[in-house]
């Protein structure tokens, strides 16, 4: 898949090109008067029409001709790369680009950039923490800005219906942002802001837009937008993928993790029944041939397979009751539950049809016994991802070459375990673009 982003200047569309290469894009940037490359094998490419500051007349031939270059370039996503402190013609910019596409086109505009700290909420652009038209871009010689409200900017540039999506509907998640563009497209918007404070919240609208099919949407943004939607546009076009999620920790971090990326990839979780598995009885084999055959099952529905003994209403065994019950050692019960948890992760990877394309532990306990079980001789280390949170490739045994991301149980956020994935993901992806 090749993404193409207009650009009105030189700085942002390679700010951009540098999103879209961390998003698995090889990207480069044509100067203002270049010419589309022929080498490279470029899938992301900007175009700087340098358009900022001119009439609105020239920045709308530069504009169509920037989209007639990506166009013959094979650009199946078109992106408008617009300033964060909405300087210039921005309205004008997308309209013209909206005319060009068709009437199947809708611009979706997220002025928010919150590693920068520009966010929008009641269709108002803050920046840090202040409203744009009382920063200092407001004194700019070439195009002072004097309203924060998008919504109002782009009515006043733009001939296209204008509306807008606020923040109380954004935090709901993809569903109700889902719902709320089809119902503005149907009612004739052609140009829809939304507002938006985090980077998940961006990923939330970039999920809604590539899950709604007959329209041709045009990220109209400072890069972040584009980027993810970029991504998962491109994730789209390719076979699902697979990922193993491991986790044995039941301590509340951990619940919050797997509650947060339960919700965000919509995932159904193997629960394996820690009772069973704290024991050297039979109960132990029967509950990983039960877990197995679940777990597989649910691998071919789905693209994240979490396997864990985190339920809901879990509470902690008293293992030494247990093992004077059954006559042996408390290490040996939780040594039980945690080679159960790697048996049964192993056995889904010899068993599946399915290539497995990364997979995550939590815990060094549970890492260790997944080494263990499979046989791996090492973990070949090759970046940190998260403060503890280590990426690299197992390395011998019947894991051999499978990606892998281990955490410690007690580290991170609620985000932690969901970025972790979204990581190897996007790792699978750089091989995929």
């Amino acid at each position: 898949m090749k993404i193409g982003v207009i650009a009105d200047d030189l700085t942002g569309a390679n700010a951009t090109g540098v999103l879209l290469i961390k998003n698995g894009f090889t990207s480069a940037t044509v100067v203002f008067g270049g010419e589309v490359p022929t080498k490279g094998g470029f899938t992301a490419l900007g175009i700087d029409t340098d358009s900022r500051y001119c009439s609105t007349s020239s920045s709308e031939a530069r504009v169509l001709k920037a989209y007639e270059q990506l166009s013959t370039w094979g650009a199946t996503v078109i992106g408008k790369r617009i300033d964060s402190t909405v300087r210039g013609n921005i309205g004008v910019e997308t309209g013209v680009l909206l005319d060009a596409i068709g009437e199947t086109s809708v611009a979706v505009v997220v002025v928010s950039y919150p590693d920068s700290g520009r966010v929008v909420s009641g269709g108002y652009l803050l920046v840090d923490g202040v409203p744009v038209e009382a920063t200092d871009v407001a004194k700019d010689p070439m195009n002072p800005i004097t309203k924060s409200h998008v919504p109002t900017i782009m009515e006043e540039q733009s001939e296209h219906s204008v509306s807008h999506i606020g923040l109380g509907k954004v935090l709901k998640g993809k569903e109700t942002i889902q719902l709320e563009l089809m119902r503005q497209i149907e009612e004739g918007h052609r140009i829809i802001v939304v507002d938006a404070v985090t980077n998940e919240e961006i990923d939330y609208i970039a999920e809604a837009m590539v899950s709604i099919e007959g329209t041709h949407f045009i990220p109209v943004d400072p890069g972040p937008l584009t980027a993810s939607y970029g991504r998962m546009k491109a994730h789209q076009n390719v076979q699902m993928n697979k990922f193993i999620v491991t986790v044995g920790s039941i301590t509340p971090l951990t619940g919050r993790q797997l509650n947060y990326l339960i919700d965000k990839k919509a995932v159904q979780p193997v629960y394996v029944n820690t009772e069973a598995l704290a024991s050297i009885t039979s109960s132990w084999d029967v509950e990983i041939d039960r877990a197995t055959k679940e777990a597989l099952i649910k691998l071919e529905e789905q693209e994240i397979l979490l396997i864990t003994t985190y339920s809901p209403g879990t509470e902690k065994l008293n293992l030494s009751e247990i093992a004077v019950r059954e006559g042996t050692t408390e290490e040996i019960l939780a040594k039980r539950i945690t080679e159960g948890l790697a048996r049964v992760t192993n056995s889904v990877v010899q068993q599946t049809e399915y290539p497995i394309d990364g997979t995550f532990s939590s815990g060094g306990d549970v890492t260790a016994a997944l080494c263990a079980v499979s046989g791996a001789e090492a973990i070949g280390l090759q970046e940190e991802v998260l403060p503890r949170a280590a990426y690299g490739h197992f390395n011998g045994g019947t894991l051999d070459g499978i990606p892998v991301i281990t955490k410690g149980g007690t580290v991170g956020d609620k985000y932690s375990i969901y970025k972790c994935v979204r990581f190897l993901m996007n790792k699978k992806e750089e091989g995929s673009v």
